[in-house]
């Protein structure tokens, strides 16, 4: 069978830079059925789905019943997702930041720490609008332009406290790097007033955010490396003591070890050279 993807991104509309990264269309048609791993992230859950809905069949959370949505939304989470999919993906995912939670959904991004739910939970009747314009919409431009329509509908003004912001920034810019009683002294606090402070304001503490910000760059990174770059050199690069202690840190945050996840992620990825023109591979 003839399989294809494309990805295409946009930059939000500039009153929501602060809170969208960017937005991520992706499309992807005739691949194997599977299973994929959601994976923690510095980016809270926001995917509109095109076509079938996204089918949940293990929560972050094992208390929560798989569930199939949408327009899915959720918290940061420090555990993978299962996807099963039927070989044909379609969406639209929002790159949204817990800065941008509140002022958004008026909710810290704490209140859907490590939960999914569907967008009309947490905004009403508009999260349906959302999910019918993205459906409606024939170009990506389109799609792209109902999601700042909508967004820019639903914003407010209402943000973290200024230390917090700093906090979130500061563990992003050095990815994950930055020990905690760094992270206090940057913004005048105690540990203790941090920790407390900022589970608040996220849902986990600050030491686990930068767990999750790092593992993030080094899931990217073993998407996007040539083969030749070792496990080892990447741990280094990214403040890893060794290739031993990546090796832990993947396997508590994404299930499974490196080796495993790459050999499972057969669906290609936006990180992947060369995904943006249709591929003539059979399988």
């Amino acid at each position: 069978m003839d399989t294809a993807s494309e990805w295409k991104t946009s930059r939000p509309a500039p009153a929501l830079a602060a809170l969208v990264e960017r937005y991520v269309g992706y499309r992807m048609v005739g691949f194997p059925a599977g299973l994929h791993r959601g994976l923690p992230s510095r980016h809270m859950t926001f995917i509109v789905a095109i076509g079938s809905d996204i089918d949940v069949v293990a929560q972050t959370d094992p208390s929560q019943a798989p569930d199939a949505y949408r327009c899915v939304v959720g918290g940061l989470q420090a555990s993978p997702a299962l996807i099963a999919h039927d070989g044909n993906q379609e969406g639209v995912a929002v790159e949204l930041t817990p800065l941008g939670s509140r002022a958004l959904f008026g909710m810290p991004a704490r209140e859907l720490w490590n939960t999914s739910v569907e967008l009309d939970e947490v905004v009403g009747s508009v999260g349906n609008e959302l999910w019918e314009r993205v459906q409606l919409a024939d170009t990506w431009e389109a799609r792209f332009a109902a999601c700042d329509d909508v967004l820019l509908r639903l914003l407010r003004d209402d943000v973290a406290a200024p230390p917090l912001l700093r906090t979130w920034q500061v563990l992003v810019e050095s990815g994950g790097t930055v020990p905690v009683t760094d992270l206090a002294r940057e913004v005048g606090w105690t540990r203790q007033h941090l920790a407390r402070r900022f589970g608040d304001e996220f849902g986990l503490s600050p030491k686990l955010a930068g767990r999750v910000v790092r593992f993030e760059r080094v899931q990217r990174m073993l998407q996007s490396t040539p083969s030749f770059i070792s496990i080892a050199q990447v741990a280094a690069t990214c403040g890893y003591y060794d290739q031993a202690h990546l090796a832990r840190d993947f396997a508590e945050l994404a299930g499974c070890p490196p080796s495993q996840w790459l050999a499972e992620e057969d669906l290609p990825s936006f990180q992947d050279e060369g995904v943006l023109e249709p591929s003539g591979s059979t399988a």
